[in-house]
């Protein structure tokens, strides 16, 4: 601060002492948090205030890392190979985990604690300290890093995770040996998706490193399909009521999974608050800053809890010099005295200073004692400090020393080093201490790998953490994160607890999501017809090609049936059998009147066409059983051709029959000589012609678009009926409307010749079957359009075969019947009547 003369500047306030100190060569500052609080004062602004002081119970924890720090600086002072003849210093300060303490020691760190007056105007010079390794918490880190940053001193963490401390523009001269937390968020949204959480709670810190580590995390859950039931954040000098509130959110939640993204301090005072309040256990996912502390294990409610933690590792001789001390020792230090009047709760002043406080006799011996400061059988954060300290002496090695091969270094300590220099510097590190490898990359971050930690109950009854698994992000793909033993759950449970918020949706069935919940929430629905699912928690459904269909679970397409009228089928084999009793009954009435072809009722009949009529029937009746079976482009062309062509040749003979009635009748008549225009050989051309008319429909429709077998998929979604498709229709309706043309002519002669006086009047019986005829081909037609799949064809072949019949009972089975069992109506004269006609 400029002094009022303006000639100077003069240090102001009350230094801070440091809990630890010595000189060096080079000097390297430590701000470790110590305690978890700080005295509050109320400035009344007419003195100068107080130092700040740290109250609250010791951090055991913390205290061996700051030794840790004075052991690793001891050792590179002992070392022949880093820094030889150079002597390394140290001041280490306690930032009882408060931003304003940390940052007057920051500024204590850059300006030293000397009251005296700078010489120059500018009140500037060189720091004391040419890096700084600390502090244990992210909030305090970033307010050093403000301080320190613009003063370009480098600052290395062994604690500090948030993601934040990664952007250089705001933190250019900090680096940690600790990933960072946006690794740890990863790493954590991965081991919950792991085990098929998808319904969670989350509980935070309200602090730097708590909100942007649940930031990160959040954001990774999301990616992984992970939903949170509630993110609630709290600080341990929160009210109490307000801790009580996080507390009942927990305990009320349905989510069985919590991830804790929590400092230890805040941790503890969250623990002390759920004792007692839950009822179920449940599965705890912790950070590194409280998942591997010890002073954890004292919560029974946590067991089978996981977590992130930093690698296990091994410092030779750390733990010698850790328990290495003594009253004499000890008692030249405020905080060690402190440190050991709690451990052994005794007092080193003499007297006792407490109620039932009894006096440290000097027979105490740390060796004896089972707390975090004598635990060593899982350095971890404290292997940070380590290599954080390591990496600041490589770095000024770098600067001072030159390493020729085969020689031993030598190092030069009188020149200058700036603390700039010493960053640039610790960004190149790569080096190797007890198997542990040391680089920071652009960003100061170290290649993040972790252990998974599992908290599980020994057979004594104690907890002990037990390495389950490790995270690798920079393993490839499918080794990032690896579970390699049996783990314990929380509440002693043999199998994973499940956590989610709707039960697996089976296959079959697909997601849907409930309005205004999250996507974890959600209702499973079968999947529409046709559409299939065939994995768990399938989010869509997808479609059956054309060809498949749904089975009856909806998980998997099967091939469509394909149907068709079959000769194997009850509706195919009657049909087949009427066709065929149909021909075998126009057999016999051809055999029948080939036999008795002398009598008069098969003369007067016109025998030749009545024997084309007979084998066009037959035909008739056989073509319907082209219609049965598999269609195929052969059959298909000739079922529809022969039904039409055989059609025509029989009404054509019909027709004929018709014709020569009414021309007989008027024979009769004096003077008429009809009947030598339409005799034999003009019956014979006549129903050629009409034949030929058909049959030169049939060649124009099979030559321009004839029938062919096709899959009809549209009438029925769940089956394939094979058909013949028409091809044309102009030319299908062509065949049919022509049949039904000579149809209608041979009922309008027939209709006429009706009451001509012979007793046998044949013309009776042709309309009777045209009537017939006509009445099943009329009711065809709708019924032929409307009949759904094989029934289209069985419609058709019942329309063939009645129409036959119809025929050929209506036209011979009278006469067969006579010829038969009434001889003795065949007769000229019985036929004749009382108006004798020409014989035909």
């Amino acid at each position: 601060m400029k002094g009022r003369s303006g000639l100077g500047c003069k240090l102001q306030g009350t230094p801070m002492p440091a809990s630890f100190s010595e000189p060096g060569d080079f000097m390297i500052g430590g701000i470790f948090s110590m305690y978890y609080y700080v005295s509050s004062t109320e400035h009344n602004y007419t003195r100068r205030p107080k130092a700040p002081q740290c109250t609250g119970s010791l951090n055991f924890r913390n205290v061996r890392f700051a030794r840790t720090m004075v052991f690793a600086i001891k050792e590179i002072n002992n070392s022949s190979e880093l820094l030889p003849g150079v002597t390394l210093g140290y001041q280490i300060h306690d930032s009882c985990a408060s931003v304003p303490v940390a940052v007057k020691v920051a500024f204590q760190l850059v300006n030293g604690i000397e009251p005296v007056f700078f010489p120059n105007q500018f009140c500037s010079k060189s720091a004391t300290v040419h890096a700084v390794v600390g502090d244990s918490n992210s909030t305090p880190t970033i307010a050093m890093s403000r301080v320190l940053g613009p003063f370009g001193i480098p600052q290395v963490s062994h604690s500090a995770t948030c993601a934040c401390l990664s952007d250089k523009l705001q933190y250019p001269t900090f680096s940690r040996t600790i990933p960072s937390d946006y690794f740890q968020a990863e790493a954590l949204a991965r081991l919950v998706k792991h085990f098929g959480w998808t319904w969670i709670g989350a509980v935070r810190s309200d602090s730097d490193y708590g909100n942007n580590g649940m930031a990160a995390f959040l954001q990774a859950a999301q990616a992984e399909g992970i939903c949170v039931e509630y993110s609630e954040a709290f600080y341990r000098t929160n009210p109490r009521a307000k801790v009580r509130r996080v507390a009942e959110v927990i305990s009320r939640s349905t989510a069985r999974v919590v991830v804790a993204f929590i400092a230890s301090g805040d941790m503890l005072v969250l623990l002390s608050e759920l004792e007692g309040r839950l009822m179920t256990p449940l599965q705890w996912i912790g950070s590194e800053s409280w998942v591997t502390d010890r002073k954890m294990l004292q919560f029974r409610l946590f067991a089978g809890a996981i977590g992130i933690g930093i690698p296990r590792s091994v410092i030779p001789g750390l733990r010698d010099f850790l328990l290495d001390l003594g009253p004499a020792q000890v008692s030249h230090s405020p905080l060690l005295t402190e440190f050991w009047e709690s451990a052994f709760n005794c007092s080193l002043g003499g007297s006792q200073t407490a109620a039932g406080q009894k006096t440290c006799d000097g027979n105490q011996n740390l060796r004896d004692l089972q707390n975090p400061y004598t635990d060593t059988s899982q350095l971890r954060i404290s292997n940070m400090v380590y290599k954080a300290v390591y990496a600041i002496a490589h770095a000024i090695h770098s600067i001072i020393c030159t390493d020729e091969p085969n020689a031993p270094p030598h190092c030069n300590k009188s020149i200058p080093v700036e603390p700039q220099q010493v960053m640039e510097h610790l960004r190149k590190v790569n080096f190797s201490r007890n198997g542990y490898k040391v680089s920071f990359d652009a960003n100061g971050d170290p290649v993040a790998t972790y252990e998974l930690v599992n908290w599980q109950v020994m057979r004594d009854g104690h907890m002990e953490f037990v390495t389950v698994g490790h995270y690798d992000a920079s393993a490839p793909d499918g080794q990032v994160l690896i579970m390699n033993k049996n783990i314990t759950w929380a509440g002693g449970q043999p199998q994973v607890p499940v956590s989610v918020c709707s039960e697996s949706c089976p296959p079959g069935t697909r997601k849907a999501v409930e309005r205004g919940r999250p996507v974890c929430c959600y209702d499973c629905v079968p999947c529409a017809e046709g559409e299939i699912s065939n994995v768990t928690d399938s989010l869509d459904c997808i479609t059956c090609t054309a060809d498949h269909w749904t089975n009856a679970g909806r998980d998997e397409c099967v091939p469509k049936p394909v149907e068709f009228l079959s000769f194997h089928e009850v509706l195919g084999i009657i049909l087949a059998a009427c066709s065929v009793t149909g021909a075998c009954m126009a057999f016999m009435v051809a055999a029948v009147f080939y036999i008795h072809r002398d009598t008069p009722i098969v003369k007067a009949n016109n025998s030749e066409l009545s024997f084309l009529l007979v084998f066009s029937l037959k035909l008739c009746f056989l073509c319907s059983l082209t219609f049965i079976g598999q269609p195929s482009e052969w059959s298909c062309m000739l079922r529809h051709t022969a039904f039409g062509i055989t059609f025509v040749l029989c009404i054509s003979c019909v027709l004929g029959k018709t014709i020569v009635v009414l021309m007989a009748f008027r024979a009769t008549l004096p003077g008429s000589n009809v009947m030598k225009l339409f005799g034999p050989p003009q019956q014979r051309l006549s129903v050629l012609a009409f034949t030929l008319i058909q049959v030169l429909i049939c060649v124009l429709w099979l030559t321009i678009s004839p029938p062919f077998p096709n899959k009809n998929m549209k009438h029925y979604n769940e089956k394939i009926i094979l058909e013949c498709d028409v091809g044309s229709a102009v030319g299908f309706w062509a065949v049919l409307g022509y049949i039904g043309l000579l149809s209608i002519l041979c009922f309008g002669f027939a209709f006429l010749a009706r009451k001509l006086p012979d007793n046998f009047n044949e013309a009776k019986f042709i309309t009777f079957s045209m009537l017939i005829f006509c009445a099943v081909w009329i009711t065809f037609i709708p019924a032929y359009v409307s009949s759904p799949g094989k029934f289209t064809v069985a419609v058709e072949i019942f329309a063939i075969l009645a129409s036959s019949f119809g025929l050929i009972v209506c036209i011979f089975v009278p006469k067969c019947f006579i010829i038969l069992f009434q001889p003795e109506k065949n007769t000229k004269k019985h036929m004749m009547g009382k108006m004798p006609s020409k014989s035909l």
